[in-house]
């Protein structure tokens, strides 16, 4: 493979309309604080918002469990400093009526509520967690490329395997005790091909470490006759890492972006 032709063809996204927000991720999260979430929206609108808190505290206290997600946190055990300096967890604020309303009236929720600048909290939550789900683009980012992939795969007739563990190849004894989980394997008359697929939109020290780890990883299977490591990786991310992708070059025959994978398939089709 040519690395300058690697680096020039790298694609600007892979990234469809889906890629950006998981309705159905989001929707199933909502469900299942839903009811807690209605009996909240009790506050919006109260004059007197601490007498509400433990009107509603003596009727159902679990509901104030779901205080978290109204300040776009997820994790209750996040540590906070209260108002002495110590250190506390974020759900200890849920115990009682008293730590509820210092909650609300330091983070800001109370005056919220009492303007009713939140209508409806099933709503407001919703629209909350479209904006944490952006968080996980960078995982959709590596299910859409093992999409292409495979649509290439197929379309091009090429049997593959999918999550396939190293101790299927037993005869590969220098993998160490960690169990190794390749994307993909196909297997020709020729050679088995153990593939792994990713994509980097973004630059950083990481993709130093991931260039480095598939260098020692392709060292110790390539030295099996009837085995080669591949690598499917793209994204304008590499352009940060360079230098790193060039030495990956001088250790692993088969790299390839989605513009140079059709060379890999035509080893493939050649092999069949």
């Amino acid at each position: 493979m040519d690395f300058n032709e690697f680096i020039n063809s790298l694609s600007d996204t892979n990234a469809t309309l889906n890629y950006f927000t998981d309705f159905d991720k989001i929707t199933e999260k909502i469900s299942k604080i839903e009811i807690k979430l209605h009996q909240l929206n009790y506050l919006i609108g109260k004059k007197d918002l601490k007498k509400a808190v433990y009107e509603l505290f003596n009727e159902n206290p679990s509901v104030f469990d779901v205080l978290n997600i109204l300040i776009a946190v997820r994790d209750k055990n996040t540590k906070v400093l209260d108002e002495k300096g110590d250190t506390v967890l974020l759900k200890n604020f849920f115990e009682n009526p008293e730590k509820i309303y210092k909650y609300l009236k330091e983070t800001g929720l109370e005056e919220v509520f009492m303007k009713k600048e939140i209508k409806n909290l099933v709503d407001y939550v919703f629209g909350i967690e479209v904006g944490l789900d952006t968080n996980a683009r960078k995982n959709r980012s590596g299910k859409i490329m093992a999409k292409i992939i495979e649509n290439i795969f197929e379309k091009n007739g090429i049997n593959f395997s999918k999550e396939v563990k190293s101790n299927l190849f037993p005869e590969i004894t220098n993998l160490g005790f960690d169990l190794k989980r390749f994307d993909y394997v196909i297997k020709t008359p020729e050679k088995h091909y153990l593939i792994e697929v990713n994509y980097y939109n973004v630059g950083g020290s990481k993709l130093n470490e991931i260039a480095r780890s598939y260098i020692e990883i392709a060292l110790k299977i390539n030295k099996y006759r009837n085995y080669e490591f591949v690598w499917i990786t793209d994204g304008k991310g590499w352009l940060s890492a360079k230098n790193k992708i060039k030495e990956a070059f001088q250790h692993i025959k088969h790299i390839y972006n989605l513009k140079t994978l059709k060379k890999f398939i035509e080893i493939l089709k050649k092999e069949n």
